[in-house]
C-alpha cells in the first residue's frame, strides 16, 4: 500500500516479478530515507535493517540487468510515440534523456549491485546476527552496540554513505514506478458486493493494478492476479473476527498501468 498525498488511500498490487521487485526496493530505500535522519539509535537500527534487506534482495536476482532492460524498453516505446497526436514534445524529450543517462549510470557501477556493502565487514557481521530473532541485541553484537553509541552526526554520515552507493539504483525505480503509475487515467469502478474481476490483455501486459478509495471508507482492498485476470475484495476490518468481504456495492478508482 501507498502514502496517499490526497483524499484517497491507494493500494497496488504488481502483475509481474520485475514490478514486485522494484515496487520492494522502493519501500526500502523510503525506509533508509526516512530514518537516517533521525538521531535516534533505535532509527539507525531501522535504516541499517532496511540495508540488510536491499542488500538481501540484490543477491538473489541481477536487478541491474532487469533494470537496464526495462529503462530501454521504456525508451523505445516512448520514442514510439513521439509522432502520436498530442505528444507533449519537450517533456517526452526530458523523460528520454532522463532514462538514457540513468541507464549510462547503472552500467558504470561495477559488480554486482550492492557488492560494497556485502563486503563491509561491520555490515557483514551484523547481517549475519540478523537472520536470528533479536540477535542484534547488545550481548551479541557488541560491535553493533559501541557503533550505535557513536553521535548521530557520525551515524547519519555512514548510512548516508553506504545508501549512495545505490543511489542509481533508486533514481532508475524511481523513474520507471513514476512512468507506469502515469501511464493510464484513473477509471471510476463498481465492484458489487465488494468483488470486482477484469481479464487482461496478455499481448499488452498490465505492470501494475492501483485502486484508489475514499480516506475516510472503512473498506480496504486486497487484489490478486497475473497477467491473464485480476480480482479485487473489498473487506470489512472487524475488531472481534477476522475482515470478511463487505456485502455493499463498492464505488473505486481504478487504474490498469500497462506501460
Amino acid at each position: 500500500m501507498q502514502p496517499a498525498a490526497s483524499d484517497k488511500i491507494i493500494y497496488e498490487h504488481p502483475l509481474n516479478e520485475r514490478t514486485r521487485t522494484f515496487l520492494r526496493l522502493e519501500h526500502l530505500f523510503r525506509q533508509v530515507d526516512f530514518h537516517t535522519p533521525q538521531e535516534s539509535t533505535w532509527d539507525s537500527r531501522a535504516a541499517i535493517s532496511s540495508l540488510i534487506d536491499m542488500v538481501a534482495i540484490f543477491a538473489r536476482a541481477d536487478i541491474k540487468s532487469d533494470l537496464i532492460k526495462e529503462l530501454k524498453r521504456h525508451q523505445e516505446k516512448l520514442a514510439g510515440i513521439r509522432n502520436s497526436p498530442g505528444v507533449n514534445q519537450g517533456r517526452l524529450d526530458q523523460i528520454l534523456r532522463e532514462l538514457n543517462t540513468i541507464s549510462g549510470r547503472l552500467q558504470a557501477m561495477n559488480g554486482q549491485l550492492g557488492q560494497e556493502l556485502r563486503d563491509n565487514e561491520f555490515l557483514k557481521t551484523v547481517t549475519q546476527r540478523s537472520t536470528i530473532p533479536g540477535g542484534s541485541c547488545a550481548f551479541d553484537l557488541p560491535i553493533y552496540h559501541f557503533w550505535l553509541q557513536q553521535p548521530a552526526d557520525v551515524r547519519q554520515q555512514e548510512i548516508t554513505c553506504w545508501r549512495d552507493t545505490l543511489e542509481p539504483v533508486y533514481t532508475a525505480i524511481t523513474l520507471l514506478l513514476s512512468l507506469i503509475r502515469g501511464s493510464t487515467t484513473p477509471s471510476r469502478e463498481l465492484a458489487e458486493t465488494g468483488f470486482f474481476q477484469q481479464s487482461l490483455d496478455a499481448q499488452t501486459p498490465a505492470q501494475l493494478i492501483r485502486v484508489g478509495l475514499p480516506r475516510e471508507s472503512r473498506l480496504f482492498a486486497e487484489i490478486s492476479g497475473g497477467k491473464h485476470r485480476f480480482t479485487i475484495r473489498f473487506l470489512e476490518q472487524s475488531d472481534e473476527e477476522r475482515p470478511g468481504q463487505t456485502k455493499q456495492d463498492v464505488t473505486f478508482f481504478l487504474n490498469c498501468c500497462i506501460l
